[in-house]
């Protein structure tokens, strides 16, 4: 979820979200390394994380759809569809005792016009599991080192927010330590700017998401039910929050 790029000049390095996703082992070794106190905001959830050929005559954008306990939802890349089958955490298993026919079945059930792709599955090994939480650290800093991006909050994917914080993060961490590195080399009181400046929108967002996540998704996916979507979340709609991510203050 998150690639590293040390900075040029002095010793501090910076974390920037990626959805590249064998990059999650290095967020828990930097973390571990740094000896950074990791929050957990939200209970975890797998995702199940493949690919189907797309058409000319499929939708044009993304398509997302819930029903019988389960969710989908279908990326849009061009030339086919990232697709992302959620599950309750450790839920993989039980997916896969249940069978390949079952999952195609499912698939099909929540897409109707996959009827016929849903047969590129030939095992599981095209079946990529990908263990979602959302925490954030404590302290995003230590002496030569800053983690920004999903190093300092791994957010949920839902609503696809989670790249805007990490870019948002890197602007800020460049307006605050470019002028620090043209004085010498950033301060532990520099690195804590970056946080202080960018802890508000991603607590915000956090929130809104372990709310999402924890109340609707969760209990949706366990309960097999239709899902109740609370009042709040009708009236909070996604654009709201990401106004609010762009929001010029956490930035500047």
């Amino acid at each position: 979820m998150s690639i590293y790029t040390p900075v040029i000049k002095g010793s501090v390095l910076l974390s920037v979200r990626s959805y590249v996703t064998w990059k999650v082992a290095k967020v828990r070794i930097v973390r571990e390394k740094a000896h950074l106190k990791v929050i957990q905001t939200g209970d975890p959830i797998d995702v199940l994380w493949f690919r189907l050929s797309k058409l000319s005559n499929d939708p044009p954008q993304f398509v997302a759809n819930i029903d019988s306990g389960k969710m989908l939802v279908m990326i849009n890349r061009s030339d086919y569809w990232q697709c992302a089958f959620i599950v309750v955490k450790d839920g993989f298993e039980n997916v896969k005792k249940r069978g390949m026919e079952e999952f195609r079945q499912s698939i099909t059930q929540l897409v109707p016009f996959t009827k016929e792709r849903v047969r590129e599955f030939k095992n599981w090994e095209q079946v990529k599991l990908l263990s979602v939480s959302i925490d954030h650290l404590k302290k995003w800093y230590r002496p030569g080192v800053l983690c920004i991006g999903d190093a300092a909050h791994a957010m949920s994917p839902m609503g696809g927010v989670g790249i805007n914080l990490a870019i948002q993060d890197a602007v800020a961490a460049a307006n605050i330590l470019v002028p620090a590195f043209e004085r010498g080399i950033p301060t532990v009181e520099d690195l804590e700017k970056v946080q202080k400046r960018r802890e508000f929108p991603t607590k915000v967002t956090q929130k809104f998401q372990t709310f999402l996540q924890d109340r609707v998704i969760i209990p949706y996916l366990r309960s097999q039910k239709p899902p109740r979507v609370p009042l709040p979340l009708k009236l909070f709609n996604f654009t709201i929050l990401n106004s609010l991510q762009g929001v010029s203050p956490g930035m500047e």
